[in-house]
């Protein structure tokens, strides 16, 4: 009998600890619950996701494995090295937010806990987007507003923080992907260039090259390198 009492009174406690926590503070439940449902964008987006992703699938281009490794490998190393890059600004978020909620009452406040969380991330969005970038979605904004409302568009504002870095980290994955190909075509053209003097032309230099260009990228360590780089790209 007191073994099936337990479970109920734990159970039972731990909803009334729940309702308890809650049901004084809906407003904070309902901020929480629109949070989450944004958390794939903010992934994909507003973290450094999108930059190494693209610049994993360069190098699997420029080494011409079609598709090794599989994709679902590639896109699940760029989680864990954007989850080690943004473990820190997460930290900070998550201190805010205990604080934030603590003092949660109305809506006016529920508004500047939003604020204060999301502050260390337009922090990091501030410091890894380019000004000038920066500068062209503040006139693009402005643009969009009437003249007196012109002036209240400024470059920390989100909805110019947040275009402002997505456009850059495209920008530096695709310069990355431009110094990641240039070894590999060098080595493209080196062996195209001696099957054409042993005349063997019926033979395909890419197909030729594969093995080569599998072996470059392990003798300097390939992988490393490129999460080393990428890493301390934020740092």
């Amino acid at each position: 009998m007191g073994l099936m009492l337990t479970p109920a009174w734990a159970f039972a406690g731990g909803q009334t600890l729940s309702q308890a926590s809650y049901a004084g503070n809906p407003l904070a439940m309902m901020a929480m619950l629109a949070v989450m449902s944004l958390v794939p964008f903010a992934v994909l987006m507003l973290t450094s996701f999108s930059k190494i992703a693209v610049v994993l699938s360069f190098a699997r281009t420029a080494m011409g494995t079609q598709q090794a490794p599989p994709t679902i490998v590639l896109t699940g190393l760029a989680a864990v090295l954007s989850a080690h890059i943004m473990s820190p600004v997460m930290e900070r978020m998550y201190d805010a937010g205990q604080l934030a909620y603590q003092e949660v009452e109305s809506g006016a406040q529920v508004l500047s806990a939003v604020s204060q969380v999301t502050e260390p991330l337009r922090a990091f969005l501030l410091r890894h987007g380019s000004a000038e970038e920066r500068a062209l979605f503040v006139e693009l904004a402005r643009e969009l507003r009437p003249p007196e409302e012109m002036e209240q568009v400024q470059e920390d504002d989100l909805f110019v923080v947040i275009p402002a870095f997505v456009v850059t980290e495209l920008k530096e994955a695709f310069q990355i992907g431009f110094l990641i190909f240039l070894p590999f075509l060098v080595l493209d053209m080196v062996i195209a260039n001696v099957l054409l003097a042993l005349g063997m032309q019926t033979l395909s230099p890419s197909q030729v090259s594969l093995p080569f260009k599998i072996l470059l990228f392990v003798a300097v360590d390939g992988w490393s390198l490129l999460a080393r780089g990428l890493i301390l790209g934020y740092r």
